[in-house]
């Protein structure tokens, strides 16, 4: 099986964690987003939607970070991915609200602007405009996140064992620390993020996303939480 990804990509990473884990042997070609090759034509063939992961096995060829998680679970019967439906829709729910809600207003609303120059809005009052209202929804959801879907009680967020769920929300809850921010006032996520951070090919699999992201990014004047 061949992965195209990025080794900064937020939805690449979670693959290369979970594969890395679960020993799941890959084949890596990586797709240069800095230099734009994920819009040439040859990549636009591979997916024309022109972003990063896309899963290749054999002649099935699978996008979207979520669906190729549960298909690698679903090769290998990971306890990841449980069979029983209830717990298997749990994982589904907390996935979907991580890609939609939560990655939509922290991310793309939020952190990415503030850091990356192709997100930023043209004009200085749309962009202040832009990250104020995605750090009013990022408030909300990582109170949701804190609250109630970890809480007290849940170690990782579907119980105490880690999930796909955990994989793909960590990825993208990590990305806030490019602005700086470290979750003091979220003990819950804090926790969570100290566990999943614990395993053993984290520190490999987040090596690039640290040197080139956060690093450079240090001592900036960002708007915080």
């Amino acid at each position: 099986m061949k992965l195209y990804y990025h080794p900064v990509s937020t939805t690449s990473r979670p693959i290369l964690l979970f594969a890395a884990e679960a020993g799941i042997e890959l084949e890596y070609q990586v797709v240069d987003l800095f230099t734009g090759e994920q819009y040439k034509p040859e990549y636009a063939q591979v997916n024309p939607s022109c972003q990063v992961p896309v899963l290749d096995d054999g002649d099935f060829r699978l996008t979207e970070s979520s669906a190729i998680l549960k298909y690698l679970a679903d090769k290998i019967g990971s306890p990841a991915y449980p069979k029983d439906p209830r717990r298997r829709a749990r994982v589904n729910e907390r996935m979907d609200w991580f890609n939609t809600g939560f990655y939509r207003d922290f991310s793309y609303g939020f952190v990415y602007p503030q850091i990356f120059p192709f997100m930023r809005r043209p004009d200085d009052k749309v962009q202040a405009g832009t990250i104020a209202w995605g750090r009013d929804k990022a408030l909300f959801w990582l109170k949701v996140l804190d609250g109630s879907l970890l809480g007290a009680g849940n170690r990782y967020l579907c119980g105490n064992e880690t999930s796909l769920a955990d994989y793909l929300g960590a990825m993208m809850a990590v990305s806030g620390e490019a602005i700086g921010i470290d979750y003091a006032n979220y003990p819950n996520i804090a926790r969570w993020l100290g566990a999943m951070k614990a395993l053993k090919n984290w520190p490999k699999v987040n090596e690039a996303f640290y040197k080139y992201v956060v690093e450079p990014n240090k001592g900036k004047d960002f708007l915080r939480l």
